[in-house]
């Protein structure tokens, strides 16, 4: 991804939801030539009315390129890949057929082996991002942020500099880390602590933080995870022992009260969730493993059950 100090790349965002139209709407703001894709809905109404960006600190219509069409990231140098964990190789198969050499994918997913996916099904250059972001869609063409929009990026390097000087530069704080897979376990952990709770319970963060027994679940859900990460060989930044480890996903529920979980909000509208990339992925891994978390596996069937009802 070449540019100039002064030049902004031609950004493309691959599934233009909540993460996709917050990070492309805040680079666009900036002055970025941005193409969001996305559902008809959404491209309908952006195309009629423009991006409506409802932040903590502002609110603004961003006028903003839209498209239905992966064929939209013709010409793109960077990449915001933000689909679900689920079509995370459908769509990297067909992306390379339009993507321009050179171009940089920036993978904005939850759980912690999308970059090798994308990877195994294109051949693509790919990234990992870790994105700490409590935002929603309340209708087509509306993003709602409510706390934080920070970015972890990695592995250190020319490449990731360029990419977080652009976020910077847009007012998207960015850290560069040199362990990324420790950081995207970082985020599983929370992600596995909070989403299916949340898309249960039909809680925002804030009544799980405040609840002795949602927080013991929590708790236990954590020190799976952990010792799965441990066995994996990964070391979680900041996370010596599984204590800490629950310190981090309670920071999450405290300083994003308000927020409900991606899974809730799919359960609430009758999309397909991520659980199988979140909690799935650690029962997967534990069995592999033959390490036990059975309450990760208990999570992830109750949601497969409310999604398939």
């Amino acid at each position: 991804m070449e540019q100039s100090e002064h030049s902004w790349p031609k950004v493309a965002v691959v599934g233009a939801g909540a993460v996709g139209g917050f990070y492309g709407g805040m680079l666009a703001r900036a002055g970025a030539p941005v193409v969001l894709i996305g559902r008809p809905a959404f491209v309908e109404t952006v195309r009629k009315a423009g991006l409506v960006l409802d932040t903590a600190s502002f609110r603004e219509i961003i006028a903003v390129d839209v498209s239905t069409e992966l064929g939209a990231v013709r010409g793109a140098q960077l990449v915001l890949f933000c689909v679900k964990s689920g079509d995370t190789t459908s769509v990297a198969r067909e992306l390379a057929h339009f993507i321009e050499p050179g171009a940089v994918v920036l993978s904005l997913q939850n759980g912690v082996d999308n970059v090798d996916r994308i990877r195994a099904a294109s051949g693509l250059q790919a990234l990992a991002a870790v994105v700490y972001v409590a935002a929603s869609t309340p209708e087509p063409g509306t993003v709602k942020h409510l706390a934080r929009g920070d970015l972890v990026l990695g592995p250190p390097g020319a490449e990731t500099e360029r990419i977080a000087a652009v976020f910077e530069r847009a007012g998207v704080m960015c850290r560069i880390s040199d362990n990324i897979q420790g950081e995207l376990w970082a985020k599983l952990v929370s992600n596995c602590a909070l989403n299916a709770i949340s898309a249960l319970g039909r809680a925002r963060y804030g009544r799980i933080a405040e609840s002795n027994d949602a927080r013991a679940l929590m708790r236990a859900v954590v020190d799976e995870v952990f010792a799965v990460a441990r066995a994996s060989g990964v070391v979680i930044p900041g996370m010596t022992d599984a204590a800490a480890a629950f310190a981090s996903a309670m920071a999450i529920a405290t300083q994003m009260a308000g927020a409900r979980s991606s899974t809730a909000q799919d359960v609430e509208r009758g999309r397909r969730t991520e659980i199988d990339a979140l909690n799935g992925y650690v029962a997967r891994r534990a069995a592999e493993l033959g390490v036990p978390a059975p309450l990760n596996h208990a999570l992830c069937t109750l949601v497969k059950l409310l999604e398939a009802g």
